[in-house]
């Protein structure tokens, strides 16, 4: 929390780096921002906020002063405080925070939001209609309310919020079904972990430590953040690939698709053929079964990308990254 009075001297990590006069990068890749004598965060959330005055003590090599410890009704909390403070969960705090009587106290210091102590705690809410059917959460039968082309911006939002979030508060915000918002919040948990492992060289458990995740929340993503690490050091391999293909008149672009997860911590790529001319609708390529072809353009990789026996169009090429000439070769021989 922001201790009442001290607003002014909020600094985010953006800010300690140009005191420094130094990129935010450059300070997230020195880890001194995880140093056991750098001052502690005013707050748990994604975008971490620091006092001033015990910034400038640190830089300065001098004691670092301790904050105030008596409450006040004017310290500023943020979600997850004026959540804590009330007893509730986050996702009630969500909606009571889009009240008038709360929202019109509203205070952004460092670009997250806060309220006034005696606001959160004084607050009385307005009683709730009573609707058929009971229960809040998402209706049985009802269809998700986000378009799939938006989800992941919008739960990238809420984990911004709330490294916390749990797939019943994304469905709870957002309407969604639950395994929906599951499968989003794996993912997006995955990308991230990944990019903090691939820039500080971090194992997946430290990289959501890093990010504030949960250790009980991170078990899937983990593996899956491996499995993009994975996806992306393939993606030369599959460029070359690509580009034989093409180069062959088998294939209008050159360029490699997307790596997949389909199964968490399994890498796939589906390449989409000229049917015209290419002796199969599409190419698959499995990091633990290698190459096959695929008997549809539409959906080569199948339900659940699960890896078919031979037959129906389906013939296997190649075992790991063969090279695209070896490859070529066996799939023009395949028919």
């Amino acid at each position: 929390m922001i201790r009442a009075g001290r607003q002014h001297l909020v600094r985010t990590l953006a800010d300690i780096a140009a005191q420094q006069g130094i990129a935010v990068q450059t300070l997230l890749n020195s880890a001194q921002h995880l140093a056991e004598n750098f001052p502690a965060p005013l707050n748990a959330g994604r975008t971490r906020l620091y006092d001033g005055e015990q910034i400038d003590a640190h830089l300065a090599g001098l004691p670092v002063p301790q904050l105030p410890t008596a409450d006040n009704d004017d310290d500023l909390l943020d979600r997850q405080e004026a959540a804590a403070l009330r007893g509730e969960p986050l996702s009630v705090w969500d909606r009571r925070k889009k009240e008038p009587a709360v929202s019109e106290h509203l205070v952004r210091a460092g670009g997250v939001d806060h309220w006034p102590r005696h606001v959160v705690r004084d607050y009385t809410p307005a009683p709730r209609a009573r609707t058929s059917g009971g229960g809040g959460g998402r209706p049985t039968g009802a269809g998700d309310q986000v378009p799939r082309d938006q989800l992941s911006a919008r739960v990238a939002q809420l984990l911004d919020a709330d490294p916390a979030l749990t797939a019943a508060d994304v469905t709870d915000r957002l309407g969604v079904h639950r395994n929906t918002a599951q499968a989003a919040l794996t993912a997006l948990r995955a990308q991230r972990m990944a990019d903090v492992m691939e820039q500080r060289a971090l194992t997946a458990l430290q990289a959501a430590a890093a990010l504030g995740y949960p250790a009980g929340q991170t078990r899937r993503a983990s593996g899956r953040a491996e499995a993009v690490l994975r996806g992306r050091q393939a993606r030369p391999y599959l460029a070359a690939v690509a580009q034989a293909l093409h180069a062959r008149g088998w294939s209008s672009t050159d360029t490699p698709p997307p790596v997949q997860h389909p199964e968490d911590d399994h890498c796939v790529a589906a390449f989409v053929l000229d049917a015209t001319v290419a002796p199969a609708p599409a190419l698959v390529w499995s990091e633990r079964h290698g190459w096959r072809t695929a008997p549809s353009r539409r959906h080569p990789l199948g339900k659940g990308a699960a890896w078919p026996p031979p037959g129906d169009g389906v013939r296997h090429l190649a075992t790991g990254t063969a090279p695209a000439a070896e490859l070529i070769d066996a799939l023009n021989h395949s028919t």
